[in-house]
């Protein structure tokens, strides 16, 4: 990632060796909606340049395993996490997970996918609803009753219709702005706890 040198969270990463800013964003929404525990298996989908997977990693610990997906390369490697560059939207992702040896459902599946924004604000809530929803289908997919789910979506009428598929679908629905988000960004995300299968 490019580190604006006055971008406190960027420096922040930078000194504390994650792949993104981001990261802060997932610790203050599990630090308030408690989401891991340890020996969880996470999907993270949208997982470059892996600054999630960092940080699930830890929260999983040895017992855990994490697993994630992008179209981009994911430079991140650590010992219970596993990796994959690929589209989502096309991707037999119970093969691979066959092949990993993913064999339970999910604890956590979570989402920071956004899309290659265009400047039309219509637009970019568009594609960013879209992808949300393709997160909440996997997640119902591949979650296991009870478990938590966390999306990144891009603010708009959209993503109130959104959150209300997430309560539809959850005991526990929330959405939060996070502090380390930038004043330009658009995003908030909705966090989704104790699946209803």
């Amino acid at each position: 990632m490019s580190y604006k040198p006055n971008d406190y969270y960027a420096r922040k990463a930078k000194q504390e060796n994650f792949a993104a800013r981001s990261i802060y964003k997932l610790e203050e929404i599990d630090l308030k909606h408690k989401l891991f525990r340890q020996g969880d298996n996470v999907l993270d989908l949208g997982a470059s340049p892996g600054s999630w997977l960092q940080y699930a990693s830890k929260k999983a610990g040895e017992k855990g395993k994490v697993f994630g997906i992008d179209l981009k390369p994911v430079e991140v490697k650590l010992p219970n996490v596993f990796t994959v560059q690929d589209n989502i939207e096309t991707f037999d992702l119970q093969t691979l997970f066959d092949r990993y040896g993913f064999n339970d459902k999910f604890d956590v599946v979570m989402s920071d996918m956004a899309p290659n924004t265009t400047g039309s604000r219509f637009t970019d809530q568009a594609r960013s609803f879209d992808l949300s929803m393709l997160a909440l289908q996997t997640a119902k997919r591949f979650l296991r009753p009870g478990g938590h789910f966390v999306c990144k979506i891009f603010d708009g009428e959209d993503a109130m219709a959104f959150r209300d598929e997430v309560k539809s679908c959850f005991g526990e629905c929330f959405v939060l702005r996070p502090k380390s988000t930038r004043n330009s960004s658009k995003e908030i995300f909705v966090t989704g706890k104790y699946f209803k299968a």
